[in-house]
């Protein structure tokens, strides 16, 4: 086994990225975008200090001081999938603020963004069969009013 206390944080996710890739060209696994979540909340918590909060609150991942609440979603754009919708948001009534980055296939920031609710609320497109709502992180995204692009604070996480 590999000792990885000496490897920085983006060479261990690209081992982990070719990890993954390899268990999927072997058929053991289907999905290519996990630990996504973790890395996103992990981003937006260390850029800006907000406080993460418990794994088991719906629609809310952490708050900054001044009480604003903030859903953190993250999409790795897989060589296989560029699709950009972010997994389902369960309720758009539970934060105030998106916070969501969009990394490439070795989980480098491409772009991140804050996204005030109203606008979520105003693009997001509703299921009524599995009650959720999708909302898919296009460019056009950063040119909304009072969105506020991110990707170089987050960027500047070490």
């Amino acid at each position: 086994m590999e000792n990885f206390e000496e490897t920085t944080t983006a060479d261990l996710l690209k081992i982990h990225a070719s990890i993954i890739e390899e268990l999927r060209n072997r058929k053991i696994l289907r999905s290519a975008n996990s630990p996504t979540g973790d890395l996103a909340e992990y981003l937006f918590c260390a850029a800006f200090g907000w406080d993460q909060a418990l794994n088991s609150m719906k629609a809310l991942d952490a708050v900054d001081t001044a009480g604003v609440r903030y859903q953190i979603k993250g999409r790795r754009m897989h060589q296989r999938n560029k699709s950009r919708q972010l997994s389902v948001i369960r309720d758009l009534e539970g934060f105030d603020v998106l916070a969501a980055v969009l990394f490439d296939d070795d989980y480098k920031i491409v772009r991140a963004a804050l996204i005030p609710a109203a606008v979520v609320k105003e693009k997001a497109v509703y299921n009524g069969r599995t009650n959720i709502h999708n909302f898919m992180l296009k460019d056009v995204i950063w040119d909304v009013p009072d969105v506020l692009d991110v990707t170089a604070q987050l960027r500047a996480v070490p």
